[in-house]
């Protein structure tokens, strides 16, 4: 950079191609995305698995979230390295597609970068590595498809959906209370789910959480829960036969929308002020009384004469209510959202069999919380779980548990094809290649094999977070699986105390068959992890030039 001067003595800087630019070619490039995009993975390799540990982040802002799910980890984190941002998109595409496995899928892709960065230092090329990959992925979805099992369920049989709910509940923080959080996970996805279609809708299903209690509180509610309270504290605090009016103007006196000042310099002027201003309310409120509704749901505030009145003519009234809120109350009630109290009709009015005001916590604190429930609704597909915790931390890490769970209900639903857990399918998917490489000739095997390698990486971490012997577990579950020609074996982590484990002196391993266990996950979600860990490393071996902005060069 250096200064110079126009034929008027102003200064002007001139730098060099406008700006320094960093840039790395070939294999250079590719190691060092390898390594950016691994660095990543390591992060997560801890929290993989019923064992895996959890990590704190401290926002900006000093909001403290403490998970264990892959998905909110890695969007809490600040990365800027390019590469190393496709494995946070990675993570969120699992995590929207299928709502679990967001920690596998990441590990996944970490473990077949270390096997690439091998191949690379035996001097062969990225694209075949990359086609090698590819051909090893489909083999692998192929054979899990093969071992997969359907399992039959039906409302008087939900056992597999419960089992399938515990799996997913297993590494999360609500694993001491999973039988409890299952069923309310399953019964909530079989309240909105239509079986004949194997479609859920999953708007339907909405979550709130309420810090105090303790997470067995947490329950399921058939109908609305809002986090507000009645706008008078003399108003009825139960409204049985409910129907309301859904407003979504404000009960006020109508403002003048010019910058005109209104003087008022007499009390007979105000007298006529404030008379009008009643009258304007009683003809509101009277339209409300005359369509028939005993509940008004609204959307902005209420005039303290406004809500005086309410309270006169009896109609329990609950304002600021949020968009999505007024939205959810709509769909469930059946009734239509009013712009303006004179459009409003008995037609347009929504149902609801009881709406409740319950209060929260102890008589003597000052501030106590009170949430409204709506049962009985009119369209009965329309849940709320409501989650209880003792702080928001925990309020918040078990909304996000139970989102998984059900999610995995929800694919169960729509595919009824399972494989089982404690990475038995990852091990028989791993002989299976291997099986198939010594068909392959030429280079395109040493990629494959390096494939079956990889996926070897998911029980070794299981193993590892549980603070087991890695190579001697997974040595012993493939010995098992040739042996006994059986694809569900795997690391038994969910059964290790003593009591449940009933191992005897000889049995140094811990495999169990999964089977038995019922550790099992479902067959779409075991098949997007393999085939979007393979589609983002082959992309990340594809780049061979990167040019980075630098710094100014003085």
């Amino acid at each position: 950079m250096s200064m110079v001067y126009d034929e008027y003595g102003r200064p002007f800087i001139i730098l060099k191609e406008q700006q320094a630019k960093n840039r790395v070619k070939g294999i250079e490039a590719t190691k060092s995305n390898i390594l950016a995009a691994r660095s990543i993975s390591n992060i997560l390799r801890t929290s993989l698995g019923p064992k895996g540990m959890d990590k704190l982040l401290v926002s900006p802002d000093g909001d403290v979230t403490i998970t264990n799910d892959g998905a909110t980890i890695l969007s809490q984190m600040e990365i800027n390295q390019q590469v190393a941002r496709l494995m946070v998109e990675l993570s969120s595409s699992q995590d929207d597609e299928i709502g679990d496995g967001t920690t596998g899928v990441v590990v996944m892709a970490g473990a077949l970068l270390e096997q690439a960065e091998i191949l690379l230092n035996k001097g062969i090329h990225p694209v075949r590595i990359a086609r090698g990959f590819e051909t090893a992925s489909q083999v692998a979805i192929d054979h899990l498809a093969k071992i997969a099992e359907k399992v039959e369920f039906s409302q008087d049989n939900l056992q597999p959906l419960l089992t399938t709910a515990k799996t997913t509940l297993s590494s999360k923080i609500l694993q001491p209370h999973k039988e409890k959080m299952a069923n309310i996970a399953v019964q909530a996805v079989l309240d909105v789910a239509d079986l004949e279609r194997h479609d859920v809708n999953f708007d339907m299903i909405r979550m709130e959480g309420k810090t105090g209690g303790s997470l067995e509180d947490t329950r399921l509610v058939n109908g609305l829960v809002l986090d507000k309270e009645f706008s008078h504290p003399q108003m009825p605090t139960v409204v049985k036969d409910a129907k309301l009016c859904i407003l979504t103007c404000p009960l006020e006196p109508p403002k003048p929308k010019t910058k005109h000042k209104l003087q008022i310099d007499s009390a007979e002027a105000y007298e006529e002020l404030y008379n009008q201003e009643q009258t304007y309310f009683r003809d509101m409120i009277q339209k409300i009384k005359d369509s028939g509704a005993n509940l008004v749901i609204c959307q902005w505030g209420f005039d303290d004469e406004a809500n005086h009145l309410l309270l006169q003519q009896e109609l329990p009234a609950v304002r600021w209510v949020g968009g999505v809120e007024i939205e959810h109350i709509a769909i469930a009630t059946g009734g239509r959202i009013v712009a303006r109290v004179e459009e409003l009709t008995a037609d347009k009015l929504g149902t609801a069999g009881k709406v409740e005001q319950i209060s929260m916590g102890t008589n003597n604190s000052r501030q106590q919380d009170r949430i409204l429930v709506l049962e009985d609704c009119a369209n009965q597909k329309a849940v709320t779980v409501l989650v209880r915790g003792g702080n928001k931390m925990i309020v918040e890490e078990a909304k996000r548990s139970l989102h998984d769970a059900m999610c995995v209900v929800r694919n169960l639903v729509k595919d009824n094809r399972v494989v089982y857990g404690g990475g038995s399918a990852e091990i028989s998917c791993s002989l299976a290649i291997k099986k198939y490489a010594e068909t392959v000739t030429g280079v395109d095997q040493y990629s494959i094999r390096a494939f079956a390698d990889a996926l070897d990486d998911i029980p070794l971490a299981l193993a590892e977070n549980a603070g087991l012997s890695p190579i001697e577990e997974v040595a012993a579950i493939k010995s098992r699986q040739v042996k006994e020609n059986n694809p569900t074996i795997g690391l038994g982590l969910l059964s290790l105390d003593e009591a449940e484990l009933k191992m005897d002196g000889s049995k140094e391993d811990h495999t169990m068959d999964m089977k038995e266990l019922g550790v099992f996950e479902t067959l779409i979600g075991k098949q997007q992890q393999l085939q979007l860990a393979a589609q983002v490393v082959k992309m990340i071996l594809k780049i061979d030039d990167v040019i980075s902005q630098g710094q100014y060069q003085y």
